[in-house]
């Protein structure tokens, strides 16, 4: 009879996880994680943002094994990466944030290798698989060194997945990448997400982490500011734009009491209200009362940029934790 072994509920636990680099002659110790914990659920598609310098590097590169933690726990698909390194390690597949390629190889035979280290057998490889899946299969004899750096970046993904791992790390997979090379490899990541597979994601493109994350932690100065759903996550910020067109030109922008107006293209103007203070009508009455005729109006809500912006860099208190 064969042995059913169950799957972790999280694909990775960190608790109390903290780091400090020590210091030189010249530069006093450095603290980059303080105390995180964060929870990432198996199958999920989890968003890890934060600004340069953050701690998002060093939490990634602790999970890789890379960098020992200086305190705390790190549980990787049920394996604790101080009791089972190589486990642990062996359910990770990570792509790094700088290309790194085998200039003397072809494709294939950089995935042929990297299967070999990972004690792949032979009849159990999946390299033209994952060139077809990634479009390099025109590329496949090729050398790396004539590959552009989008299909560099996606062999990086293919290395990363040919021992199966049920965990995918990548660090800015898309940076300077081409739009259409970036459509195919989303529409791979989703595939093989809906397949099982957990991805944890960091990108400095947020409009990609909110249209594809279900799930969004944002680190900020060492420390975890928000960790939420992606739709919860948006709720957050307690502001709203109120799109006007006003019937006909304005010799300005209108002075509108109460409100902050900003100009908008084509002779629109923008004007933000907290929710909890204000209301469409009330603003919309203020626009009325400076003599302005209004022929259209849109409403905005926030997107993840003025959460990020609001957590890492802005005034935290236009984020209302209550929010759900």
């Amino acid at each position: 009879m064969t042995e059913t072994i169950a799957l972790p509920d999280n694909a990775i636990e960190v608790r109390g996880l903290e780091k400090t680099y020590a210091g030189t002659k010249k530069a006093a110790p450095k603290t980059a994680l303080r105390g995180v914990d964060l929870v990432i659920p198996r199958g999920s598609m989890f968003g890890l943002l934060g600004p340069n310098g953050a701690g998002k590097s060093t939490l990634i590169n602790i999970l890789s094994g890379i960098v020992n933690k200086s305190a705390g726990t790190v549980t990787i698909w049920g394996r604790d990466i101080d009791k089972q390194p190589r486990d642990a390690a062996a359910a990770l597949g990570v792509v790094p944030q700088e290309i790194v390629a085998d200039v003397f190889f072809t494709p294939r035979e950089a995935l042929e290798v990297q299967a070999g280290f990972y004690g792949v057998p032979k009849n159990e490889r999946r390299s033209d698989e994952l060139l077809a899946a990634l479009g390099l299969s025109d590329k496949a004899n090729a050398y790396v060194r004539a590959l552009s750096g989008g299909m560099k970046r996606r062999l990086m993904v293919a290395k990363a997945l040919v021992h199966n791992p049920p965990i995918l790390i990548l660090d800015e997979p898309t940076a300077g990448v081409d739009v259409e090379l970036r459509r195919q490899l989303w529409e791979y990541v989703r595939k093989i997400n809906a397949e099982g597979v957990t991805i944890l994601l960091t990108t400095h493109y947020l409009e990609e982490a909110q249209e594809l994350c279900d799930t969004i932690a944002i680190v900020n100065r060492g420390q975890v500011v928000a960790c939420e759903p992606t739709p919860q996550l948006l709720r957050r910020l307690d502001t709203r734009n109120v799109v006007v067109t006003p019937e006909g030109e304005l010799d300005g922008l209108p002075t509108v009491k109460g409100f902050e107006v900003v100009g908008r293209p084509n002779g629109a103007f923008a004007i933000s209200y907290k929710k909890g203070q204000s209301s469409v009508e009330q603003v919309l009455a203020a626009v009325r009362a400076a003599g302005v005729t209004i022929a259209d109006i849109s409403t905005e809500d926030p997107d993840l940029e003025d959460v990020f912006l609001a957590l890492t860099y802005g005034d935290a208190s236009q984020v209302d934790p209550t929010k759900d």
